[in-house]
């Protein structure tokens, strides 16, 4: 149930994401991989290095989102 619930979570922030970024329009796949990616970086981020970890549903989401921002704009950065 956790790999579900954590590719569930991953294509949402995905999604959100590349919804919030200007100039990133992904398919579904992409959106997922962004996702989860962006998961791993922002419970890294929130959680290890600022401390501030979200134990349920809605923070875990808001760290993978605000890490799929940051993968997005790394990746339009390397682009150029």
């Amino acid at each position: 149930m956790g790999l579900i619930f954590s590719l569930i979570i991953g294509a949402l922030a995905g999604f959100i994401g590349s919804k919030l970024f200007q100039g990133s329009s992904n398919g579904l796949l992409v959106n997922l991989i962004v996702g989860i990616v962006g998961g791993l970086i922002g419970g890294w981020l929130i959680g290890g290095v600022l401390g501030l970890g979200g134990g349920n549903i809605i923070g875990q989401l808001v760290e993978a989102v605000i890490g799929s921002i940051i993968l997005l704009w790394l990746i339009s950065k390397i682009k150029k």
